[in-house]
């Protein structure tokens, strides 16, 4: 049980970062694809997200929570070292509530300052979250290297979110706005794509440690359908946009599903990286744990919380699911 429950909290704050990463990344992207567009694809664009982008801040929520009371040393050690980062994240996130709401409150003379401060929000939330990933992967290095790749994670993670949420468009828009998003996933998916091989590329370089645990053998056989597999789904994906902007397809799903299959195996591969660090190379899960009565105690409590939470998403979207209505405050 000692060693189990370390495990059992590990997957649990995995999963709420997943899930977090795919539906608030999606709301992200639509912020970031904001800027540029006509007055009246921006209330739609809102609209699209308006029921939902809130309520998905929640898996955030939930998962540093866990990290909080499950493993303290490590809750301690990583916000110590992410401090700024974590700061700029919790002002973009912040910009956007303000905006959303504020937007369409103020004169219409003010409405494009508020447009863009919902934009900046969502670029600084979405580049702060790749810059903390970037800088948590490599151990919290602070030379020019460690620097220059955590930036681009923050980038790579900002096209990642604007795939999401261009791919979140095409289900909910229509017209020329639809017509649009699919333009935007297009671009998004190749700008992905270099991301995830760039990254793929520096993580091994970079992390001598890393870079046992992926070409050694015999792991580099059972790790080879990562990569093969995350190939076929941006092939396929890229196919699936080109048919759909031809008019050849109606399956708009497809850009959306493949942007969240894209994440899940980035996420697989960023795991099977990390494991069983928490702080890279100095604190394990075991060792950042806590207590294992208290462990058993937040089980409990977990076991409760994480259901109601999944519930409460699946009937959120299941009462607003298909195409969005014109944006409304009322």
């Amino acid at each position: 049980m000692e060693t189990a429950l370390p495990v059992v909290f590990t997957a649990l704050m995995a999963l709420a970062m997943l899930l977090y990463v795919v539906l608030d990344g999606y709301d992200l992207g639509v912020g970031i694809l904001l800027r540029g567009v006509p007055d009246a694809d921006k209330d739609r664009m809102i609209a699209s997200i308006g029921p939902f982008w809130d309520a998905n801040e929640t898996w955030l929520v939930l998962g540093v929570g866990l990290l909080l009371v499950a493993f303290p040393l490590a809750h301690g050690v990583i916000l110590g070292a992410l401090y700024l980062p974590v700061a700029a994240m919790l002002i973009g996130l912040i910009l956007r509530g303000v905006a959303f709401d504020f937007r369409v409150k103020a004169r219409a003379a003010h409405k494009p300052l508020w447009n863009g401060a919902f934009w900046a929000g969502s670029v600084l939330a979405a580049f702060s979250q790749g810059y903390m990933l970037g800088s948590y992967v490599l151990g919290f290095r602070d030379d020019a290297i460690g620097g220059a790749f955590s930036v681009a994670i923050g980038l790579a993670l900002c096209a990642g979110y604007a795939l999401l949420g261009a791919g979140w468009l095409v289900l909910k828009a229509e017209g020329e706005l639809r017509q649009r998003a699919l333009r935007w996933a297009y671009a998004s998916l190749w700008l992905t794509g270099l991301g995830i091989a760039a990254v793929s590329v520096a993580t091994p370089w970079v992390s001598p440690r890393i870079f046992e645990k992926w070409f050694a053998l015999p792991q580099l056989l059972f790790l080879l359908p990562v990569p093969v597999l995350t190939a076929l789904v941006f092939a396929a994906t890229e196919g699936a946009i080109r048919r759909l902007r031809k008019g050849e397809s109606r399956r708009d799903w497809i850009p959306f599903a493949g942007a969240i299959l894209l994440f899940v195996l980035a996420f697989a591969g960023l795991a099977y990286s990390l494991f069983p660090y928490l702080v890279i190379d100095r604190i394990t899960l075991w060792d950042a744990a806590a207590a294992t009565g208290s462990l058993k105690i937040m089980l409990f409590g977990a076991a409760i919380t994480l259901p109601m939470i999944l519930l409460y998403t699946v009937y959120v979207y299941r009462v607003f699911w298909g195409r969005s209505a014109e944006l409304s405050y009322e």
